[in-house]
């Protein structure tokens, strides 16, 4: 069945482009003003709202297997789809952790069965799993995932000889880093304890852990010939660490928030690393524009709020939900042809992502279309993703996701489910 959307505003590497898409089975048949001359089995007048390619976010955490009262892969799928992303690329500090044949293989056929959007799953290192890295698929697999940094999960990897081992794998696979140094971290929560004033938090997740912690993946990539991609940088420090040395990646709670934004959001903000200051903020922001960092992701990391409000710096659990707003928030920030750079077609180039990541003749129709409205406010009630609850409350968006096509299906009507079985296993170019 071939699809044309017209009279469409079509978000494009090269700018905005004003006319028509064909969708032809999975595929992008055709793009640009003419594109009504080829016609279609079913016409969608979209009344200027845009098409963009759909988000590929590659930092998420949907928590299944070992955590499904958090969240499972149906329900933060569910609330990608909303979102206008379709595809995502999880992290694998579940539990069991993903770091054995049989527990990728269990988070696949979850995915293959439950998932809305088109789903990978990063491999994760620890002290003594070097030969099953060796061993992986790695067309089927985004890359490594080492914990340098304490974090959920407990795949902290320390020890230089193992970090070594890791690293000289393959030039060819992208290890992603969780840079903070746990000595820094563990010194200075015995300074400052469990405390409830969140503002504390960046103070024992400090930007000099997150420095250290950096400049000690960079120098063993180097040494290594590692191809790395140092995830959710937090410091103004780390930037020159990483400039045209690795790839980097900016999370939207370091994009959107600052230590101003503790006192209001409290544990809702805690994340590792830590949000912190708005001068830190504002130089990820020029990175970007710069293209020292070439992603933008979530790190969408959901917790049950109750669990979020019954600790503190050390016990609250770190994480926020932010894949169903990431792409209505980002287009409030920036303009959406920056936003389709960051958040689509940059994450498909670092990554090696078949056919995806842009609005492009023979690529798959992933599509997210968005309309401007009238300012709204979003609040908890909005949220679908089993958590319920979004550090967004109270702020206010101008775009809204209409639609979202996975693999040229509707999944997303802007309301409701309307597809259940178009996801598809993400495939990479080795």
């Amino acid at each position: 069945m071939r699809t044309l959307l017209t009279n469409a505003r079509i978000v494009t590497p090269h700018g905005i482009v004003r006319g028509g898409v064909t969708i032809d089975g999975l595929y992008i048949e055709s793009v640009g003003e003419d594109v009504c001359a080829h016609g279609g089995d079913s016409v969608i007048d979209l009344a200027g709202a845009m098409v963009m390619p759909g988000v590929i976010d590659t930092h998420v955490h949907f928590r299944e297997p070992g955590m499904t009262h958090k969240a499972t892969i149906a329900s933060e799928s569910l609330a990608a789809a909303a979102g206008g992303v379709t595809s995502v690329c999880e992290m694998p500090n579940c539990m069991p952790t993903t770091t054995t044949a049989e527990a990728l293989a269990g988070k696949q056929a979850i995915a293959a069965r439950d998932s809305l959007v088109n789903y990978a799953f990063f491999v994760g290192a620890t002290h003594d799993n070097t030969e099953f890295l060796r061993q992986v698929d790695y067309s089927q697999v985004p890359g490594i995932k080492v914990f340098m940094g304490s974090s959920t999960g407990g795949m902290l990897v320390d020890d230089d000889e193992t970090l070594r081992q890791v690293f000289s794998l393959s030039h060819d696979i992208p290890v992603v880093t969780h840079c903070e140094a746990t000595d820094i971290i563990n010194r200075n929560a015995q300074m400052y304890g469990d405390s409830r004033d969140f503002a504390v938090h960046p103070l024992i997740r400090s930007r000099e852990a997150c420095i250290e912690s950096t400049r000690l993946a960079v120098a063993m990539a180097t040494e290594c010939g590692t191809r790395l991609h140092v995830a959710h940088l937090s410091t103004k420090e780390e930037i020159d660490l990483v400039r045209g040395r690795a790839t980097a990646e900016a999370c939207l709670p370091h994009l959107l928030f600052s230590d101003a934004d503790y006192e209001r959001l409290g544990a809702r903000i805690k994340c590792n690393p830590a949000v912190k200051t708005a001068a830190d903020r504002d130089a990820l922001w020029q990175a970007l524009e710069e293209g020292i960092l070439q992603t933008v992701a979530t790190d969408h990391a959901p917790h049950l709020l109750s669990e979020k409000e019954n600790g503190g710096c050390l016990t609250a659990p770190s994480g926020m939900p932010m894949v169903q707003f990431s792409l209505c928030a980002m287009l409030g920030e920036t303009t959406p042809e920056k936003a389709a750079q960051w958040m689509s077609h940059n994450p498909a180039q670092t990554f090696g992502i078949e056919k995806r990541g842009e609005i492009r003749e023979g690529y798959y129709a992933d599509l997210a279309i968005v309309q401007e409205t009238e300012p709204y406010m979003v609040g908890d009630n909005d949220v679908v993703s089993l958590c319920r609850w979004t550090p967004l409350a109270g702020a206010t968006l101008r775009h809204r996701i209409v639609a979202t096509y996975v693999n040229g299906q509707k999944v997303w009507d802007g309301q409701s489910v309307v597809h259940h079985r178009a996801a598809m296993p993400l495939r990479f170019e080795r």
